[in-house]
């Protein structure tokens, strides 16, 4: 999904308190990172990323690798490298761009909104950002339709801490009773 149709999607759900606001730039955060005052965030992005993994709940997608198409927003606070010119103040593109082919190489999940949890979590835990938009889909999966995905945001604050009261007060979660 490119800008133009993200700021389309927004318009059009607008009613949604999940989605990105109408006339926002693709990768503007829709709401403050904390309750309170909003953060300005500047953004790394990457667009129309293309790996290919195994995906999906039919049996003639568990097989074969398929192509899926990224686009990545990436938040932090006032990037250091606007004013050091060093890549290691910044998101280094190349090395995001390495850890996702390394993710769609050895995922395990089923569902484009499983796999873009995991590629938030990716670029929060291993790349240090603060607000992550994640728009994931699977190009061409239907004849009469050109992408079919999902679009998350996450935040530093939505990740669990390893070992914490949040993963124990899932456990069981989602299980039906006999």
């Amino acid at each position: 999904m490119d800008r133009i149709d993200t700021v389309r999607l927004a318009s059009f759900c607008a009613a949604d308190a999940q989605a990105p606001r109408a006339g926002m730039p693709w990768g503007a955060p829709s709401e403050g990172l904390t309750s309170g005052t909003p953060k300005r965030m500047d953004i790394v992005f990457i667009e129309n990323f293309i790996g290919q993994t195994i995906i999906g709940i039919d049996s003639s997608e568990l097989h074969v690798p398929q192509s899926v198409r990224m686009n990545l927003a990436i938040g932090v606070p006032a990037i250091r490298a606007c004013t050091t010119d060093r890549i290691e103040d910044t998101i280094n593109y190349a090395a995001v761009r390495s850890a996702l082919h390394a993710l769609l190489e050895s995922h395990g999940v089923r569902l484009l909104e499983a796999l873009a949890e995991a590629v938030a979590r990716l670029l929060i835990t291993d790349f240090g950002a603060h607000w992550v938009r994640v728009s994931l889909a699977k190009p061409a999966k239907f004849d009469d339709v050109a992408a079919v995905g999902v679009q998350i945001e996450r935040q530093r604050s939505d990740m669990p801490k390893a070992g914490g009261p949040a993963s124990y007060a899932s456990l069981g979660e989602g299980l039906i009773p006999d």
